[in-house]
């Protein structure tokens, strides 16, 4: 028997499922949990199961539905709500798609998505601010490669892109330093975690459901000649959750893991490279009032693996300042002392993470120090704005970024799909790799994705 509750999307819910639906109540929509109180194992019937309440995931979940409105299909997140991992700690820009090499993929969908979120921020009402970004070349052996910038960001067709000279660069940042920038005035800001959400209640209001706290354990397909119900082979696929207490047939599944995409590519028979390899950035708060008005970001230097220091308003108001990089021990250890046996382990061992700390050993010495002590980022800080002190500054909040790194310690930095091996192969397609900036690229990244699985699944 089944009973029915109204409660919030944060309650903490008992065992051994929730599956969230929502109803509306006049112009608001309300999250209904069902509940199962049988002794035996829940199992539910779906055209597609989405692995994943990321902002990918859902995005998918809900592009499935707008192409496809007959299709049952489910999102399967392993917590008690969705979006709380990358999807809910990131810097929240809208990136506009300068930095990436022109006529590559990530480029495409960089500047697709960021029309397309803009849009769908108008169209629900979802605040964000245009508050632009500049690239600031601090020096004049920055100038190069600002200019190299410039050129890739015409070449991807970023609207209204200039270059200002010093007094531009006072005109819109009086704080800040640098010889010549970059301004990119459609650069933006928005909540990704809000985002998220408000694309699954509109997936939840077109007819899809979400199942939170199923940790997946188990992808396997059935076989012919077992003991099976009547009609099951039509939904050939299970998919268990780590606890045995719930589980559902599909006929396809789509994993949007993130963080833990290398670990679900293993249950179908896929390669465990590229390994997901965890790094912490550690965010500043800025707490002093009026240095920084938008995003205020370096040249890359080409010869380091990560972008550096940068400032990043918030919707909230605040501005943070960061991050650094730092190898984490734990896939979702937001403190900088946290620390797990397995993900360490994985992390530690791993040939590509040891060559890329060969390769980098002296920058990742310097940015673990630096995580150690504020008044070390001071320098780095003070390049872009000069007028920041150290008793401006605390500590923030950090987030984990899950960075696909491939056997011979090379960042992959492209989009990697993969289906496994053998009976599933056919069934599944994994997210291995979908890079920074994959909220901005959110919503161009989810028809990619509904693109290839229309064509391999055959779906009609």
């Amino acid at each position: 028997m089944t009973n029915r509750f109204i409660i919030s999307l944060t309650t903490s819910y008992y065992k051994p499922t929730n599956c969230l639906r929502f109803t509306r109540n006049g112009l608001n929509l309300i999250p209904i949990v069902y509940r199962c109180y049988s002794g035996s194992r829940r199992t539910n019937r779906y055209d597609i199961a989405i692995i994943g309440g990321g902002i990918v995931g859902c995005s998918t979940a809900l592009n499935l539905l707008w192409k496809y409105p007959s299709m049952k299909v489910v999102i399967l997140e392993k917590e008690n709500e969705i979006a709380i991992h990358q999807s809910g700690k990131n810097s929240g820009v809208i990136h506009m798609g300068i930095y990436y090499k022109p006529g590559s993929l990530k480029a495409k969908l960089c500047i697709e998505g960021a029309e397309l979120a803009y849009k769908y921020c108008d169209k629900h009402s979802i605040p964000y601010k245009k508050c632009g970004k500049l690239i600031v070349a601090t020096n004049r052996n920055e100038l190069d490669g600002l200019n190299e910038l410039y050129e890739r960001g015409l070449a991807n067709e970023v609207k209204d892109l200039e270059i200002i000279d010093k007094t531009g660069i006072r005109e819109r940042e009086p704080h800040c330093g640098g010889v010549r920038a970059i301004y990119s005035p459609h650069t933006g800001i928005v909540d990704w975690q809000l985002v998220t959400r408000i694309m699954a209640k509109e997936f939840q209001s077109l007819g899809g459901e979400i199942q939170l706290d199923f940790n997946v354990s188990t992808l396997e397909h059935k076989y012919e000649g077992k003991s099976q119900e009547i009609g099951s082979m039509d939904y050939p696929v299970i998919i268990e959750s780590s606890d045995r207490m719930n589980s559902i047939d599909c006929r396809f599944v789509i994993l949007c893991g993130g963080l833990h995409s290398d670990r679900l590519a293993s249950l179908s028979g896929c390669s465990r490279t590229p390994k997901i390899v965890p790094f912490r950035g550690d965010y500043l708060l800025l707490r002093s009032k009026g240095l920084v008005n938008g995003n205020i970001y370096p040249v890359i230097d080409p010869n380091l693996p990560f972008l550096g220091v940068h400032f990043t308003p918030r919707m909230n108001g605040d501005i943070w300042v960061g991050p650094n990089a730092v190898l984490s021990f734990n896939r979702e250890g937001y403190s900088r002392f946290s620390f797990d046996f397995r993900d360490a382990a994985d992390a530690l061992t791993y040939r590509g993470t040891r060559k890329l700390a060969y390769r980098y050993l002296g920058y990742g010495l310097s940015e673990f120090y630096r995580s150690l002590l504020i008044r070390l980022q001071l320098k780095a800080i003070r390049r872009l704005v000069p007028s920041v002190k150290l008793r401006h500054l605390e500590r923030g909040p950090c987030g984990i970024r899950a960075q696909a790194l491939d056997s011979d310690g090379n960042l992959v930095d492209d989009f990697i799909f993969d289906s496994g091996t053998g009976s599933l192969s056919g069934r599944t397609l994994h997210v291995r790799n979908a890079p920074s900036p994959a909220a901005t690229s959110s919503l161009a990244i989810s028809r990619l994705i509904v693109d290839k699985a229309t064509q391999l699944f055959n779906l009609h």
